[in-house]
């Protein structure tokens, strides 16, 4: 996550400076801006860590290359000179083509750090091995950071927070309180097993979802491609002589002309939509209200449901430890189900139970409404054993199982509509092409 550094002067008239991490340097400013109005901060300058490219050599040996991030180019200089280099020159980099690392590569930066800390290796041995294996430059850069921080003794969680954009929210969160929970294998374990569980449902979405869907374009843009351009060139010497046509041949070159007439005007339209509809659920309340009706649209709508509590109980089951500040549990499982809908039902109406009234965690959870029933009998059960943590794991593999069978039948069912569909409209095409060929004008004769 990029820095900003801010300068100003405090109440007192003395000189203050503070580094805080943001997305971008809009939120980095308007994070800057409130925290120096409540501090009575008058700030005079604000800076964003870059990265510098350098030529610099020691002594008599040869000149080397290298990268650094840092707030100036005279930061980077008085640096390398502490080191007793020579400087040739230092610069910004202006094209920084480095590329957020894939999602896999994530989970098997995880993956692998649960099986060596299971295998009793030192964790800053573990990242130093792991440096040296990553192909994607950013997340080696990140890994690095990440090494150098902790050995100077940075807390965890500052240290990885710094990174949730790569690492996304709950996994920065869980990798940070794993060096302090006494346990580092068990939230590594579990942190990857959400990643991997994660990763799988996007992989089945992507069969079940977006390749039917890329599969629906390219036949749509052909049929529209054949009326507007193919058949209109077979069809024309009829309109040139008058000759009456069978009722789908004229309807598709109406169509056909349509489409010609105002082809600039229907694709500015369908764009303008596509970019509003992308920039409405992009915002907050866009997102809420997508996630809202994402799970009562019928068929997926209940897999997208369940997946979600099955990750909310992962987590549970991750944090809970019967005692303690269960609220924040609560909240953080929420954050990580991947639904806006269900999280901001249970910020703003069962965990608000729990604190003002002291409702009981289930009970809490079952004034939200967002979870099934099943879910509930299972969490209640739990809670009156005194097994809620077990009782959670129990339901995240309940429902994993439940919903990975559900997406590959619903995969094979998308899979035959796809083809039904492809059979369909290539009937109809034959048939309106094939229509052209009982035309029989009439005889100046006759």
């Amino acid at each position: 996550m990029p820095e900003f550094r801010y300068q100003g002067i405090n109440i007192s008239g003395k000189p203050v400076q503070g580094v805080i991490s943001a997305e971008n340097s809009r939120e980095g400013k308007k994070k800057i801006k409130s925290f120096a109005e409540n501090k009575g901060i008058k700030v005079s300058r604000v800076q964003k860590k870059k990265q510098y490219i350098y030529k610099v050599r020691k002594g008599n040996e040869k000149y080397v290359t290298g990268e650094q991030k840092a707030y100036s180019c005279d930061e980077v200089e008085r640096a390398l000179k502490k080191m007793d280099y020579q400087v040739l020159w230092v610069k910004r980099k202006i094209l920084n083509l480095d590329l957020k690392p894939a999602r896999r590569d994530i989970v098997m930066f995880v993956r692998l750090c649960a099986d060596m800390l299971r295998e009793k290796l030192n964790y800053n041995e573990i990242l130093s091995l792991l440096t040296n294996d990553m192909n994607n430059r950013m997340f080696k850069n990140v890994i690095k950071e990440i090494n150098k921080d902790l050995k100077e003794g940075k807390e965890g969680e500052a240290v990885f927070s710094k990174h949730s954009s790569i690492f996304g929210k709950f996994s920065a969160y869980m990798l940070g309180i794993a060096s302090t929970s006494g346990d580092m294998v068990s939230i590594y374990d579990s942190t990857a097993r959400f990643l991997e569980r994660e990763e799988d449902f996007r992989k089945s979405l992507r069969q079940a979802l977006i390749q039917p869907m890329a599969v629906v374009a390219a036949m749509f843009g052909a049929v529209i491609f054949y009326i507007a351009y193919i058949f209109p060139k077979t069809a024309e010497m009829f309109q040139k002589f008058e000759i009456a046509v069978p009722p789908m041949t004229k309807a598709t070159l109406y169509f056909s002309n349509l489409i010609q007439e105002y082809v600039f005007w229907l694709a500015g339209i369908f764009l303008l939509v596509v970019i509003m509809a992308v920039k409405f659920f992009r915002t907050e309340k866009g997102k809420y209200l997508f996630d809202k009706y994402l799970i009562r649209i019928p068929l997926l709508g209940n897999l997208f449901h369940k997946t979600s509590i099955e990750i909310f109980s992962r987590v549970f089951h991750s944090l809970y430890s019967g005692s303690g500040d269960n609220v924040s549990v609560i909240r953080i499982a929420s954050e990580a189900c991947n639904n806006k809908y269900i999280e901001k039902q249970i910020k703003e109406v069962s965990i608000p139970l729990m604190l003002k009234e002291g409702m009981g965690i289930v009970e809490s959870l079952e004034t939200s409404g967002v979870f099934p029933r099943t879910a509930l009998s299972r969490f209640r059960a739990g809670a009156e054993t005194g097994s809620l943590k077990h009782a959670s794991l129990q339901l995240a593999h309940y429902y994993e199982k439940e919903t990975t069978y559900k997406m590959k039948n619903i995969i094979e069912s998308i899979q035959i509509a796809i083809g039904v569909f492809i059979m369909i409209v290539l009937i109809a095409l034959t048939i309106v092409s094939s229509e052209t060929a009982v035309v029989r004008p009439k005889s100046p004769f006759m």
